[in-house]
This record gives structure tokens, sequence and C-alpha cells, in this order.
């Protein structure tokens, strides 16, 4: 599974520790940034990660900000994401069983360490279980065309 990462400034010290999840698990990816502590604008980060993602260049994303909101927002706004913030590790196998969500959003200032990678972890083990969510997965899709 290939995996787009980004997070903004106040997100980069959770984005190391998810980091290391990911290199501990064997995934691939792709760092899209930020890589330091200066400011940056977090719709720029969720953009290019959403864009990889729903191009199909990669499977999965990760998108980390101070609370993951505004990371979904923005990356909720690209035809084909499906962007969920997760707190805890119920919502994080939900929103991929039941939702089929494709970007995985934390809040690095309302998430533990070690939660958001329990929640990472459940989150790319978990597989989508199609059937009826399946139909209402594609009622998101018509969504994404009337508003186009």
């Amino acid at each position: 599974m290939r995996i787009a990462l980004g997070c903004d400034h106040r997100g980069l010290k959770l984005k190391q520790t998810v980091v290391e999840v990911l290199e501990g698990s064997g995934y691939e990816y792709r760092d899209f940034g930020c890589y330091s502590e200066k400011p940056v604008d977090y719709p720029d980060i969720a953009t290019q990660v959403a864009l990889e993602v729903a191009a199909g260049n990669f499977e999965q994303g990760i998108l980390i900000c101070a609370t993951g909101i505004g990371m979904s927002i923005a990356a909720n706004k690209i035809k084909g994401i499906r962007a969920a913030l997760c707190c805890n590790v119920f919502s994080a196998e939900m929103a991929r069983r039941h939702n089929d969500a494709n970007v995985l959003c934390l809040g690095a200032e309302i998430t533990e360490p070690g939660l958001a990678c329990e929640i990472v972890k459940k989150y790319l083990a978990t597989s989508f279980d199609g059937g009826r969510h399946l139909r209402r997965v594609e009622k998101i899709h018509h969504l994404e065309e009337k508003s186009a």
C-alpha cells in the first residue's frame, strides 16, 4: 500500500511519529511536507495529498494539523476524497469499513502520540466492507456530481 503523507507546522512532530509507524510496518509512503516548524497554510498540503490520492497515485493519505479539522475540510473539497477525522481507534476502523475513507486526518494537539499510532495502524489494517455500505459511498459520489 502506498500512502501520501502531509502535515502543517503544528502537525510536524506527530507526522514524524507516524513515519516511524509506517516504516516499522513496511508501508511505502511519500512525504508531501511540511518539513519544518515554519508556518505553512494547511490547505496547500491537504490539496497536494488529496490530489495524489484522487489520481490513484496512492491508495491512502494521512494528513495532520493541530485539530485535523482544517485538513479534513480542505481534503474533502477534492472530488473522490473521503477524508475522515479520527480521534479514536473505533472511528478509524469504521471510517474504513463503512465509509471507504481514503484519507485519515489526525489532530496533533488533541490526540496523544501513542493513540495516534494505534489509530494509524487500525486504519491502514482495515478494509472496506462493501455490501450495503457501497451503495452509501456511491451516494456520496453522486453528491460530488451535483455540486460540480
